[in-house]
């Protein structure tokens, strides 16, 4: 118990009698007692007490003008939720019926006049131990939620590293910067973003739309590397990199790995049905995948690959118009030209 606290603690006493906080005045200073902030106008309470932040209140019941009925109704207006203050009530009036009444209203406790010292100072000195403990329980609080979202944070900074890492994973095998990956994810949140979608789902996007590629851990060098065209057999071997993806994603129980699954599986869907794993078409391709293959396409057009030169940004920009409503979804491919600004290696990705 800290008796430094105790003797420092804020008193807001309340008494339309200038004799009885005298008196209560005398008698807490010289139990040790030094913050004492008093008033014998009640029409001061609300002022004194969002000034002061007092530790216990001590209110007279028969007061002119504002009587400790309606004072009590009041604090437990101003207190914040869950604020512990013992409210103690002076008063001579002890019948069953005022007791009552004052319970009822927020009252701790009494201090019956005349004040006895004695009874006067242990009581004060029990709620505020009370109070002490109560501070100390919400100072503990505060600090643990501290720990806990520094925790949380660092447990998110590590996810998002490690759904990084995923992405990079495969992509370095044939981007030797690494940041494809990275480019994909940042244009898909812009068109999820442009197309309407809530800010926490096109981000989301954003951070799953990296792993689009994760299948081609499976997919071999001399397939991935190739210079020039695939042979049929080779191309079929490739497109297999969309369900790996999705088997390698598919037992994550996190949104968005269940959402990257969605988009390993679905981002060389065409529009007109014609690209693969599954022929789908039209809106029967998930949004995802139709965002993801404008941003994975205008990506790999405009960065140069171990078989491919790279595209000028107006080439890039020409060929997606020309494939609106053939690969792309119209709608995905409009959001696209309202957003799209020339990528590079140079750029910072946030």
């Amino acid at each position: 118990m800290d008796e430094l606290w105790m003797k420092t603690a804020t008193f807001l006493i309340v008494d339309d009698q200038e004799y009885n906080i005298s008196l209560l005045e005398r008698i807490l200073t010289r139990a040790g007692y030094t913050n004492l902030i008093t008033t014998t106008d009640a029409t001061q309470l609300e002022l004194l007490y969002r000034d002061n932040e007092p530790d216990i209140v001590l209110l007279d019941l028969h007061m002119p003008v504002m009587d400790g009925l309606s004072a009590l109704q009041h604090l437990k207006e101003w207190k914040r939720d869950g604020d512990y203050l013992p409210v103690l009530v002076l008063t001579a009036d002890v019948t069953p019926e005022a007791r009552m009444r004052v319970l009822h209203e927020g009252a701790d406790d009494f201090i019956t006049k005349p004040f006895d010292r004695t009874e006067v100072v242990l009581r004060i000195k029990n709620f505020l131990k009370t109070r002490y403990y109560y501070l100390q329980l919400q100072e503990q609080n505060q600090d643990l939620e501290i720990r806990v979202q520094e925790r949380t944070k660092e447990i998110e900074q590590a996810k998002n590293e490690i759904l990084t890492v995923l992405g990079r994973t495969a992509e370095f095998r044939d981007d030797e910067t690494g940041q494809h990956t990275q480019r994909v994810g940042q244009l898909a949140g812009k068109l999820a973003h442009a197309l309407g979608l809530p800010e926490e789902e096109a981000d989301l996007i954003r951070r799953a739309a990296p792993l689009h590629d994760i299948g081609k851990i499976g997919i071999s060098d001399t397939i991935l590397l190739k210079p020039g065209r695939f042979t049929p057999e080779e191309f079929a071997k490739m497109k297999q990199h969309t369900e790996i993806g999705s088997i390698i994603l598919q037992e994550s129980q996190f949104p968005v790995l269940q959402l990257a699954k969605s988009i390993a599986l679905s981002h060389h869907e065409k529009w007109d049905g014609s690209g693969y794993p599954s022929g789908l078409s039209g809106e029967d391709i998930p949004l995802v995948g139709r965002i993801v293959a404008i941003a994975d396409f205008y990506d790999a057009l405009t960065h140069e690959r171990p078989y491919k030169r790279a595209w000028t940004h107006e080439e890039a920009i020409a060929e997606i118009q020309n494939q609106r409503g053939i690969h792309f979804d119209p709608r995905v491919v409009d959001a696209f030209l309202e957003v799209i600004e020339p990528f590079n290696d140079n750029e910072s990705i946030e």
